[in-house]
Formats: C-alpha cells, sequence, structure tokens
C-alpha cells in the first residue's frame, strides 16, 4: 500500500542547486508531477513531497544540499523527500544517513518518479546505480520553465575529461548525446509553448554528438536548430576553446537567430596550472580564440569561468591570469575558488593554498571583471539594443540583449512585454548592464 490517499489533492515543492544542467532536470521531474496531477507549493511551505536535486561540485555545494534535505524534513515530517542529483549519486550512503530521506536517486533513472513515490511503503529505498555503466541519454522533456522567459534544453550529459579539481564526471558518468529528432521535437515544442529564446545545455557541451550513430556535432545542431521556423534567440551555454569551429563560429557571426555570446572557461591563464588541471590546451590557445571571435564577430560577449588558488598556484601563476584575463577582455568573470574536493587528484596535490589567499586573489580578479564589464556595457551607450524582456517591477522592465547585456527601460504598462523582444536605446551604463528607453 502506499503513502498517499486517493481522494487527496498532492503537492510537492521542489528546489534545485547547482548548474542549468541540474534547473534542467528538476524542469523535468516537475513535468511529472504535474502531468499526475499535483499541485506545486514553493520550497518554504509544507507540501507532500520535497524534491531536492544536489550539487557537489563545491565542498559548499555539498552542505547547502544536506541543509535543504534537513529544511524540507522539519517543515513537515510527515512528508516524501526525494534527493537526487550529484550528491546523491556520488555519496548515497551518506544522504541515506539524513533523518527523514524516503527516496535517494542519482543522475539518471527519474523518468518514474512519481510511481516510485507513490508506491513508497515506510521504508528508505535507494534507486541509486553505477553512473558509469550507463550509455544512453535520459530523454525526458522539460516544458515548464516555471515563468522564465527562455527556455533550456539539455541535449548532452556527462563528461569524459575528468579534470584533476571535478567531481562531475563520477557524477554525470560518459558523456551521452540526445538524439537529433528528440533535440528538434523538443524545440518544435518549446516553440510552440511561447518561449522565443532557447539556451542549449550540457555537462559537456562540446561533446554533443560523438556517441551517436550517425555521430553528430555541436556546430551541426545548432544549425539545425536555428532553422527552426518561430524560433527567434538560440544561446549556447558552455564550450571549450578548442570546441569553437570555424563553422560554429560562422553560425554566431551570420545567423540571426544564433546569439552573439559565447562561454568558455578558462580556469587559469598558466600553462603550469592548466596542466596540473589536466585542461586540453594552453594560454596560448585559448587567447588565439578570443581574438579570432574578437574580430569576426563584432560586439561578441565572451563570458568565462576562472578558478583561484588551485594548488601549487603560485603569485607568478596569478599574475598570468589576471594577463591573460585582461587581453581577453572578458565581459563577465565567475571567480571560483578551489575547493578540495575528496576522491579528485587535486585533492592529494601539494601545495595547497590556504584560505585568505584565495580570497585575496578571488576579489582581485572580481574587480577586474567588474572594471572590463564597465568598459564592455559603455561601448553600447547612444546604440539601440534589442532586449528578451524577463521581468516587470517597480516601473522597470527588464531583460537580456543577444549579447547578455543585462538591460532595463522605463515601463508603465503591464505585464503583457514580458517575452517580447523589443529595441532599446541605450542612456547609460554600469558594470551590471544598461539602462535606456524605448
Amino acid at each position: 500500500m502506499g503513502r498517499f490517499r486517493m481522494n487527496k489533492k498532492k503537492t510537492v515543492a521542489l528546489t534545485t542547486l547547482g548548474c542549468k544542467v541540474n534547473q534542467y532536470d528538476t524542469d523535468a521531474v516537475l513535468a511529472q508531477f504535474l502531468a499526475a496531477d499535483y499541485d506545486v507549493v514553493d520550497f518554504s511551505r509544507k507540501a507532500d513531497v520535497y524534491v531536492i536535486n544536489t550539487c557537489t561540485v563545491t565542498n559548499l555545494g555539498d552542505r547547502k544540499s544536506r541543509q535543504m534535505i534537513r529544511r524540507a524534513h522539519k517543515t513537515n515530517p510527515e512528508a516524501v523527500v526525494v534527493v537526487m542529483g550529484c550528491l546523491a549519486q556520488t555519496s548515497p550512503e551518506q544522504i541515506a544517513e539524513i533523518e527523514g530521506v524516503n527516496l535517494i536517486l542519482g543522475t539518471d533513472g527519474r523518468g518514474g518518479i512519481v510511481e516510485e513515490i507513490e508506491g513508497l511503503e515506510n521504508k528508505q529505498t535507494s534507486l541509486v546505480g553505477d553512473i558509469f555503466q550507463v550509455e544512453d541519454f535520459e530523454d525526458l522533456p522539460a516544458l515548464d520553465f516555471s515563468g522564465r522567459t527562455r527556455a533550456t534544453l539539455k541535449i548532452q550529459d556527462g563528461c569524459d575529461q575528468f579534470c584533476t579539481y571535478c567531481r562531475v564526471p563520477f557524477a554525470r558518468g560518459p558523456s551521452r548525446s540526445r538524439s537529433r529528432e528528440s533535440v528538434l521535437e523538443q524545440v518544435d515544442s518549446i516553440i510552440k509553448a511561447g518561449y522565443h529564446e532557447i539556451v542549449l545545455t550540457g555537462i559537456h557541451l562540446g561533446l554533443y554528438g560523438r556517441d551517436l550513430n550517425p555521430p553528430l556535432t555541436l556546430e551541426e545542431i545548432t544549425g539545425q536548430i536555428a532553422e527552426t521556423p518561430g524560433l527567434k534567440r538560440l544561446r549556447i551555454s558552455s564550450v571549450n576553446p578548442h570546441e569553437i569551429t570555424p563553422g560554429l563560429m560562422d553560425l554566431i557571426t551570420n545567423h540571426p537567430v544564433v546569439c552573439r555570446h559565447l562561454h568558455i572557461p578558462l580556469q587559469s591563464g598558466s600553462d603550469a596550472v592548466l596542466k596540473r588541471m589536466k585542461r586540453d590546451y594552453s594560454s596560448t590557445d585559448f587567447l588565439n580564440i578570443v581574438n579570432r571571435l574578437r574580430r569576426e564577430i563584432p560586439e561578441i560577449a565572451i563570458t568565462t569561468d576562472i578558478m583561484v588558488g588551485f594548488p601549487g598556484e603560485t603569485e607568478e601563476d596569478f599574475a598570468k591570469t589576471v594577463a591573460l584575463a585582461k587581453k581577453a577582455a572578458f565581459n563577465r568573470i565567475h571567480v571560483f575558488r578551489y575547493s578540495r574536493r575528496a576522491g579528485t587528484a587535486a585533492a592529494r596535490f601539494k601545495g595547497q593554498i590556504p584560505g585568505p589567499v584565495k580570497e585575496k586573489r578571488s576579489a582581485r580578479l572580481i574587480e577586474i571583471g567588474e572594471a572590463m564589464a564597465l568598459d564592455f556595457h559603455l561601448s553600447f551607450v547612444g546604440k539601440t539594443v534589442w532586449v528578451l524582456v524577463e521581468q516587470v517591477a517597480g516601473g522597470l522592465a527588464t531583460g537580456l540583449t543577444d549579447n547578455y547585456i543585462r538591460t532595463s527601460l522605463p515601463w508603465a504598462g503591464g505585464d503583457d512585454i514580458i517575452g517580447e523582444i523589443v529595441p532599446v536605446q541605450v542612456k547609460s551604463a554600469d558594470h551590471e548592464g544598461v539602462e535606456g528607453g524605448n
């Protein structure tokens, strides 16, 4: 006998920690609950079911994941608490020890989550398997993006790279791709649902299609998606420098639908550090790609991830990172402080960097990043930009340009502008974005 009475209207609350891929997975699970006629409530409220989609990229991600699990059980001790995602995949035994957890899932096998929940008896169940034995992409549709104006489409999962600092391959398994037919079917459904922009995402997006038969490339699937009638914007979430092919560059340059924005993780500007990280490019390779993008694609936004405090990173190494960042003129830098992760090669490296040194280097890079963002935004003052409006509040409409500039404009009208792409004359700028009028 299951845990729910058939005549009761059931409620579910979901929360996501971590990346866009995790958010997509939560959306896919949410779709199943909606199909089963559950009411969705805020995570802070009492619910019959709580779903926590966990992250394990950093120690902070682990800690926040455990906090959300405990919060759910405290809010309603009688609720079913479901824990899924990367921390659940890598550490199911630890999750099982947390009071109140009923069902543990990993990063695969989530297609029947509602049935599993409603069939639970009064005992804990774990469905976490060996992720390295998973060969096929778990094809879960997600068409409800919780009021967001941009839809995320996950087309790839897993990673084969095994960077020395990263637990993600252990959480996500080998690279596997969504079929071409499924990708295009999802794109069509998303457009019919009224979304104007799609963000392509994956754990290692540049590996898309290599495992398919016949193989496909990110360039090929991007070009096919861009031709879908009704699609106004297509954004590529993150690619490594050597995965930016001439054909992909041509699409960004010439196709009106493909956004002039690339997120290219640098991690470090020191070749010695990159080698210890097991990144498969050099600082020169990276800068050559950035310079070519700048030459061929006017006004492109290039954003990046940089890690500070990797084991053995000297002041000279950090200075090289700062110098490369300035040469690349990044439009936004997401700065990470190295987090020592059990089970990774880097956790055993000598030369672990003290916390205060990491904090100092992080603050320095953030300051540099904000200055470069300001310069980029100031270059648009007096120009007209096109903005996909995401929110209306306090007399302002806000949204993003195709090249990832946060834009606000005075707006006295209603919410009907949300989801529309409108022209904005830029009047002023700061490091966070630009302001203008229509």
